[in-house]
């Protein structure tokens, strides 16, 4: 009798730390944000002029992420969290993230020694090792002005896994407690501060570094995109449609082509930041999954994450090489396709190989079962 209700307790408690079913739509819009961000890094390197760029706005799909995280957080855990306990969620967040973030570190660090068309290293030898244990650590150490001062240099994209863990915290503390007409509060205050930061620095790329204080930008970003998400499952603002996964990545992907303007940049991104972005999470949310792209959902939600964070390594190669010899649009295309489509081939394999086996171990020895 004792052993079957010890099996009894132990099945509960694994059913608690289960998370609900996933918004497969929003799991595959997810993937093609992952996959501009790849090709607007690329692009900002090809073609540093943002008025040339076709994908200038692309940045914001850090935002869209930020949305996606409040909105699936809140639908997991609102109504679990205190049953689960703040211990358990954290745990389940660092087992989520954290293997990534030490793998794009290790592959920042191998990538910035080995480049084959850069010896910078050389010249931050003694620093190189602060540099690793502070990526993996994700402790802002922002050293190399030939880089623009990024937070976190070996792997640049770091910057908001950083705040996505601050929030998570701060979520868990704070503002899972709070009622919805605080939240709605918040959300206007932060979308306030949005439009203001936006206007200051003429542009919402912000958040990853500390030339002109742009580090301001993330926890700005991040406060509204979140508070966002979690306001749209909270008052239920899901759009309920016929629309699928394929109309719905066109309408998303149009947010980051959206024609640039040095002029209007400061205006256009707190809109599509505040407005279409968590409009899209909506429509996502509510959109019918057809199956013959379920499987594409899938494949791009899972390849998100990963993709995410092992790309810039690379990209950092390819600055090297554009600027030791200098080719022209027509040499760098074939280089932006095909290395696109071998970041995506490699985020699968870190993902199957490497990020999923360490997932299921911390797993096993962090939740007690």
């Amino acid at each position: 009798m004792m052993q079957q209700e010890l099996t009894l307790e132990r099945k509960s408690a694994n059913d608690l730390l289960k998370t609900k079913q996933h918004f497969e739509i929003l799991d595959g819009l997810r993937g093609v944000a992952a996959i501009a961000v790849v090709v607007y890094h690329f692009m900002e390197i090809a073609v540093p002029d943002y008025n040339n760029c076709f994908i200038a706005h692309a940045y914001l799909a850090v935002d869209f992420f930020f949305c996606l995280s409040g909105f699936v957080i809140a639908y997991a855990y609102d109504n679990r969290l205190q049953k689960i306990g703040t211990t358990a969620f954290l745990k389940l967040r660092f087992i989520r993230l954290h293997p990534l973030v030490v793998i794009g570190s290790v592959l920042g660090l191998l990538t910035f020694i080995f480049d084959p068309f850069s010896n910078l290293w050389l010249s931050y030898s003694g620093k190189v090792i602060v540099m690793f244990v502070t990526a993996c650590l994700m402790i802002p150490y922002a050293v190399v002005p030939e880089r623009y001062f990024n937070l976190f240099h070996l792997n640049p994209p770091t910057w908001s896994l950083f705040w996505e863990y601050v929030i998570n915290v701060v979520y868990a503390f704070v503002l899972v407690k709070l009622s919805k007409k605080v939240l709605l509060v918040l959300t206007i205050i932060s979308a306030a501060l949005v439009v203001y930061v936006s206007y200051k620095w003429k542009i919402l790329s912000l958040g990853w570094g500390i030339t002109d204080s742009n580090w301001i930008g993330g926890p700005v970003r991040v406060s509204f995109s979140f508070l966002m998400g979690m306001v749209i499952y909270r008052y239920g603002w899901i759009i309920k449609s016929k629309l699928g996964f394929i109309p719905i990545a066109i309408l998303t992907l149009l947010a980051f082509l959206f024609p640039w303007s040095d002029k209007t940049a400061w205006i256009v991104d707190p809109v599509i930041a505040i407005i279409y972005l968590p409009l899209m999470v909506s429509l996502g949310a509510g959109a019918h999954l057809r199956s013959g792209v379920k499987k594409i959902c899938k494949f791009s939600g899972d390849i998100s994450y990963p993709l995410y964070m092992v790309h810039y390594p690379f990209i950092w190669i390819f600055f090297s090489w554009v600027a030791k010899a200098k080719p022209d649009i027509k040499e760098m295309t074939p280089v932006i396709i095909v290395g696109t489509v071998l970041l995506l081939a490699f985020a699968y394999l870190v993902l199957k190989f490497v990020d999923e086996p360490i997932r299921k171990y911390l797993r096993k020895k962090l939740i007690k079962a």
